[in-house]
Order: C-alpha cells, then structure tokens, then sequence
C-alpha cells in the first residue's frame, strides 16, 4: 500500500501544500492543465525558496486582475473570506497579522467591493471541469465541508455562504490542484502528524480572534493540535479543508519505505521552526498487512490495584463512549503480593491524549503506557434478516477476495425481541441464523 504522511510541525496551507506535491514530484503540468481545465482565468508561478536554511518550493495562484506581487502577500487564509450575502460583508478571514503571509495588510479593504461566488456556483465549476471523477469529488467535498463550517459558524443556511471573487478564485485553485496532485502520486492512504495551528490572533470585521479561526477550527473537528514557534496563523481554512477532503489519519510517522519527499513553503521565513510542509511517499513497510486494510492502532495500558471493580467498570463504558475501540480488563499480579487489574484500552491514534485524560481522571491510577502497533480487520458489512418475532441485523466479514469469513446475530437485536417476545436468547439467534444460512445457500444455488 502507497503510504502519504504530511509532517505539518509548522502547519498547512493552500500553497504549502501545492508546493510540497510538485517539490514531491508531481509534474507542475498537472497543476497547469487542471487550472486550464477549471477555466478560471487564473495562472500559477513557481519558484525555489529557503525557509530556515531548507530548499522547499513556493507555489503562487496568480488570481486574475492581480499582480504576483500582490499576491504573494495575500495569505492562504484570506483566499477563503466570504459574506453572507452580496450587501453586508463578513470578513473575519479578511485581515490578518500573524499569517503565513509576510507583512500586516487588509484584505477586506482590497476587496470590499468585489464580487462574490456563491457555493453552488463554486460546485457547478468544479463539476462541469473535464477533470477526473476522484479528482472533482474530493475537491467538492473540500468545499461542501468549508461551506458547513462558514454557515454553522455564522448560523445561516449554507446556500448564503458566498466567497469573494477573487478568494474564490484561489481556494478553488488551491482545492482542486491539492487533489490533482493527490491523485497523480497515486497514495492509498493519507496519514498526518498532529497539527502545529500557530498562536497569535487575526483581525477581522467581529473583532480580534486567536488563533486558529473560527473556520479552521470547525474543520479541523477532533484532530490532534498543539502551538508552537513564533505567534503566526499557521493552519489556514484551505489547509484544513484539503487535510478533511484526504480523510487524514493522525498518528506517528508508520514503517514505510520512503520513494519521494517534498518541502511546501510559506510566505515568511519563521526564525527557529522553518515555516514548511514536509511530505513523505513511499510503500507500507509492512506490505501484508497494509495491502489488506491495515491501519495503526493505539493501545494504552495501565495496572491498578486500588480499584473497586465497579469503578473501573464505570470508567470502561465512559472510554468506549469516548470512542474506544474496545476495552478489557486482566487479572495481574503486582509487586508485593498485590493482585490487581490491568486496562487495556484500543483506540484510534488522534484519540489518544482525550483518552489518557478520561484514565487519569475517572480512574486510581497515577501512571500509564501506550505504544502503537497494526489493526487488519476484515470488511464488516451488515444484512439483515425477518424472523417471526421481527428483524436481527447479521453482521458479515468478509475475506479481501470478497467470500464471507463469518457471520454472526447482532447481540442487542436479538436480546430485545427476546425480553419483548418472553422467548430464550438462543432461540432468537439460532432462528436469526438460520434464515440468513438458507438466503446464502439460495444466493449460491442460483448462481450455479
């Protein structure tokens, strides 16, 4: 399996992320064809850089009407500005001071009278573009996710998200290209490191916020985050936006046998932390287990032995609520002849720091270990069943070659018709079971 891993330690953002994937190896003819292709009139400029002593590329959407040197000074963030409505603006994109850009400047005063685009219209340019179908479906999900979070934040209806002409010009540039590229280095999975979101505030047309903005920060939803450098706006609402429409996993760097790298540069060379994305391709490590679905899998533990039973039992239920893959509990013996319980907690790697909080806080414990290792799972998929008491979901597994690995009663389905129906359990699965055995069976007759 073809393996990405975006290292963001000084965050992400549109032209970061256009620069890495040429620097990476895409061809800049890709970007040029797929701008062409959208026919928004705008250009792309190209050039090599040195942010903190590092070579990495600088990749610029020139927006028509506006010079390259207008436009290196327009931050990523600005791009995705927009307004309620063609009347009242709300920039609180709009003017930054602590951005990937390289000096303080207005945009809501370069653009306070420029046209708009609404969504819609932004989604009927990227659909009718003679692009492939990955490619436009990734880049309208980009946009459908900016859009929810600019309508959510402002609490109006989606269809009154409009973006300046210009901004909108390079975010769709920006998206688009992000996913051209994607698709040429041919990657399977995306994974991603935690998130360096920057520190600082931005000014806008509500007043002064921190760091990440409002957009940025419903985008980027529960993955993992920290600040740290010099106070900037380091992740933009286009960098989330193309981290949401890859489908991201975060988590450390896995065993992979690196192919291509590329260095993605901002405006602004940032003293001490080089303000570049780092991407790294290559194969899974572990071919077997990556090429059939494999994905990296946190696992906490933590031994307790002053512990009622009830309570880690409570504290179990409130860790699978947290999202949890699965936990379960071992008898251990401990120093000094105590007995006590080890907790073994499964999760997803971005969960990791909200669950070692919910152990430190709902259990005893004053010390736990993780460590991340390889999930395979098989495809699940459910089915589902009339019996004479009323429906049982069954829960398939399939093998890669698409032939059933097992299938069994989902357990709450049939606990509830049996307490409804005064039946035994095992009668309801056995029963559940049975049906689905006799539709393969017909399945596979007739296919013969």
């Amino acid at each position: 399996m073809r393996i990405g891993y975006l290292e963001c330690f000084s965050g992400i953002s549109g032209d970061m992320m256009l620069g890495a994937l040429v620097d990476a190896g895409v061809p800049l003819s890709v970007f040029k064809e797929t701008v062409a292709a959208l026919n928004i009139g705008a250009r792309l400029e190209t050039q090599k850089v040195m942010r903190g002593g590092l070579a990495a590329t600088k990749v610029d959407v020139i927006a028509p009407e506006h010079s390259a040197a207008t436009q290196e000074h327009t931050p990523d963030h600005d791009r995705a500005s927009h307004s309620h409505d063609h009347h009242v603006h709300h920039d609180h994109d709009g003017s930054h001071k602590h951005s990937h850009g390289d000096h303080e400047h207005s945009h809501e005063e370069r653009h306070s009278h420029a046209p708009h685009r609404s969504l819609s219209s932004i989604l009927a340019v990227i659909r009718s573009a003679p692009l492939a179908e990955r490619v436009k479906e990734r880049a309208v999900r980009a946009f459908q996710l900016l859009g929810e979070a600019e309508a959510a934040i402002h609490s109006i209806p989606i269809e009154k998200v409009h973006f300046h002409e210009v901004g909108a010009v390079d975010t769709i540039a920006d998206i688009v290209c992000s996913a051209a590229g994607c698709e040429a280095l041919g990657v399977d999975r995306w994974l991603c490191s935690p998130l360096n979101v920057g520190s600082g505030t931005v000014n806008c047309a509500h007043g002064t916020l921190p760091v990440p903005a409002p957009a940025t920060l419903a985008l980027l939803a529960d993955a993992p985050v920290y600040s740290a450098g010099e106070p900037l706006e380091r992740v933009t609402p286009t960098g989330a936006a193309i981290l949401r429409m890859l489908n991201v996993r975060y988590g450390t760097l896995p065993a992979i046998r690196v192919q291509s790298r590329g260095y993605g540069a901002g405006s602004r060379d940032t003293p001490g932390t080089p303000n570049i994305l780092r991407i790294l391709v290559g194969e899974a490590a572990d071919e077997t287990i990556e090429s059939t679905g494999g994905e990296p899998i946190a696992v906490i533990e933590a031994t307790i032995d002053d512990s009622s039973p009830q309570l880690i039992s409570y504290a179990s239920d409130l860790l699978l609520a947290a999202g949890a893959w699965d936990v379960y509990r071992q008898p251990v013996q401990m120093k000094k002849g105590r007995t006590g319980v080890q907790l073994t907690v499964l999760c997803r790697p971005d969960l990791l720091p909200a669950l070692r909080e919910l152990l430190f806080r709902e259990t005893t414990t004053i010390g736990l270990r993780w460590r991340f290792e390889n999930k395979l799972a098989l495809a699940r998929e459910l089915a589902e069943v009339e019996t004479r008491w009323g429906k049982v979901r069954i829960k398939i597994a399939r093998w890669p070659s698409g032939q059933v690995a097992n299938a069994a009663p989902e357990y709450e389905d049939c606990r509830g018709l049996a307490e409804q129906h005064a039946v035994p359990l095992k009668q309801v699965m056995q029963e559940a079971m049975r049906i689905y055995s006799s539709a393969q069976a017909a399945v596979i007759g007739a296919r013969a």
